[in-house]
């Protein structure tokens, strides 16, 4: 199978979408930037990609997270179809939050940027470490 980008500069899809000229809401890169905004949506996620979790569970992992933030993410999340929310009957009912199959598709995507971040701050590590011994004192 050809990739979609061969023939074409790398990164870039064969994709109409991408010859804009300003960002659209259309846009798959958008869309996809739209679902992870916000301080903390990655490390819910991250959570979720290691099996389905109650809420008390994600606060306990996460415990620097308030709890407005965390309801805000699950919703946020919920609402771009990363998360679903099963509610279990009993008293006190039980919710459980799991990813979907969408929100399964974005552990690759987390490990793309993490790997990304890795490099670029090694780089420029690098890059400040030469500065530092080539500057004149």
């Amino acid at each position: 199978m050809t990739h979609r980008t061969v023939g074409h500069s790398a990164g870039l899809p064969d994709d109409p979408r991408a010859n804009v000229t300003e960002p659209t809401p259309e846009c798959p890169v958008e869309i996809a930037l739209a679902a992870l905004r916000g301080r903390w949506t990655t490390l819910v996620v991250r959570e979720l990609l290691r099996g389905d979790r109650s809420y008390s569970e994600l606060r306990e992992a996460l415990p620097m997270l308030s709890d407005k933030v965390l309801s805000d993410r699950l919703a946020q999340l919920g609402e771009a179809g990363v998360v679903e929310r099963d509610r279990r009957r009993g008293w006190p009912p039980r919710v459980r939050y799991a990813l979907t199959a969408s929100g399964h598709r974005l552990g690759p995507v987390l490990q793309a940027l993490w790997d990304w971040g890795t490099e670029a701050s090694t780089q420029h590590g690098e890059a400040r470490a030469d500065r530092a011994t080539t500057s004149p004192r």
